[in-house]
C-alpha cells in the first residue's frame, strides 16, 4: 500500500491515495499551516514559541511505519537575525512512539553544505535517534559516521527519500540512485511507529509531496541476549582483526573478556539494553607494520544482537574505525 499525501490540499486525512491538510497533522511544539513556497502548495512548520531553541514535529495521523520508503520535498527559510549562525534544520522523523518521546530522525542543514570549512560541509545531512543518541553524542563517539555532505542549499526544494529495512536506513537526495548517507545500525529500539515532519527554531520549514510506501518488515525483534561466547571479526580502516568475546549479563550490565587481535584475556565491560550493546576494553596496538605506535589502546564496540548474530560499529581510539560482525558459538 502507498500512502500518498501531497500536503496542502484539503481532503480526509491519511486515506490511501488521498490528500492531507493541516488537520491531518498532530503538532508537537510546532505550529502547522497551509502555505505556498517557491511556487507550490506546502505545509509551513514553525516551532512554538518561535524564539525558544529546540526542535518540534508534526505527526502524520494514522501512520504506523516499520520498513519501506518515505519520500518528501523539503525546504527551509532561515529567519534568525543577520549575524546569528543558523544552518537550517529540516527533516523527517519515523518510528515515533505514540507519546512522541523517542524516534529516529534524518534532517538536513542546507547552509552547512555551502561552508568554506570542510568539516562544517560534512555536517549537511544528519541521522539521530532521540533522546539517547543526539547529534552531539554521535559526532563525538563516531565522528562523520552518521552525517555527510550533500549538494543542497537553503530556500530551495530538496527531495528526500529514506529507505528503511530492519536496523538500517539509506538516505537519497534529489532523485539520486546513490545514497547520500547509509545508517548501518539504527539506534532507537522502536521497530515501528508514526512518521512526522520535523523542524527547528529560528526557521520556517516547508514540506510538500509526502509519500509513504510500506514494505514487508524484516523478521527482527528486540531483546536478544548477549551472554555467551562470540566469534568476532573487525573490518577496520587499519586492517582486519579477529577474536573471541566471552560475555556475561547481569541486568543491563555486561562483563567478560576479549582474546585475539589487540591482546588476550582483556577485561570487557559494557551495557545491554533490549539487545543493543556497548562494550569497551583496553588492548595492545600491534607492532606488525600498521600505522600508529604500539602500546595500550582503548577499543569500543556498539551494535545490535539478533538471535545468534550481531554487528555494529567499532573503533580503536586514535588507530582504527570500522565495522564488526559476530556469531554466537554453541555451548
Amino acid at each position: 500500500m502507498v500512502l500518498a499525501v501531497p500536503l496542502g490540499a484539503r481532503a480526509a486525512p491519511n486515506q490511501a491515495g488521498s490528500s492531507i491538510d493541516p488537520a491531518g497533522l498532530e503538532a508537537h511544539n510546532v505550529k502547522v499551516e497551509a502555505a505556498e513556497f517557491l511556487g507550490r502548495k506546502a505545509i509551513r512548520l514553525t516551532t512554538v514559541p518561535p524564539d525558544k531553541d529546540g526542535a518540534g514535529f508534526a505527526l502524520v495521523r494514522g501512520t504506523d511505519f516499520q520498513d519501506g520508503a518515505i519520500d518528501v520535498d523539503v525546504a527551509v527559510k532561515i529567519t534568525v537575525p543577520p549575524g546569528v549562525r543558523m544552518p537550517g534544520f529540516t527533516g523527517l522523523a519515523f518510528r515515533i512512539k505514540p507519546d512522541g518521546s523517542s524516534y529516529e530522525v534524518v534532517y538536513l542543514r542546507p547552509k552547512n553544505a555551502l561552508a568554506d570549512d570542510q568539516a562544517m560541509r560534512n555536517h549537511a545531512v544528519q541521522y539521530c535517534a532521540e533522546p539517547d543518541y543526539g547529534w552531539y553524542r554521535l559526532r563525538r563517539e563516531w565522528p562523520f559516521v552518521y552525517e555527510s555532505w550533500a549538494d543542497i542549499a537553503p530556500e530551495a526544494w530538496i527531495h528526500m527519500r529514506i529507505e528503511v529495512a530492519g536496523r538500517g536506513a539509506r538516505i537519497f537526495l534529489n532523485g539520486s540512485s546513490k545514497p547520500t548517507l547509509v545508517v548501518d545500525g539504527l539506534k532507537s529500539p522502536n521497530l515501528h511507529g508514526a512518521v512526522a515532519l520535523w523542524g527547528y527554531a529560528g526557521e520556517e520549514s516547508y514540506f510538500s509531496n509526502l509519500r509513504i510506501t510500506p514494505a514487508a518488515a524484516l523478521p527482527i525483534k528486540n531483546g536478544s541476549d548477549a551472554a555467551g561466547t562470540w566469534s568476532v571479526r573487525f573490518f577496520s580502516d587499519a586492517g582486519p582483526f579477529q577474536g573471541s568475546l566471552k560475555l556475561e549479563r547481569d541486568g543491563e550490565k555486561l562483563t567478560g573478556t576479549w582474546s585475539g587481535g589487540l591482546g588476550d584475556n582483556r577485561p570487557v565491560t559494557g551495557t545491554w539494553r533490549d539487545g543493543h550493546i556497548e562494550l569497551s576494553f583496553t588492548g595492545d596496538w600491534p607492532t606488525d607494520g600498521r600505522d600508529g605506535a604500539p602500546g595500550p589502546v582503548p577499543a569500543f564496540l556498539e551494535g545490535w544482537i539478533d538471535d545468534a548474530a550481531a554487528k555494529g560499529r567499532m573503533r580503536v581510539a586514535g588507530r582504527a574505525d570500522g565495522r564488526w560482525e559476530a556469531q554466537r558459538q554453541p555451548q
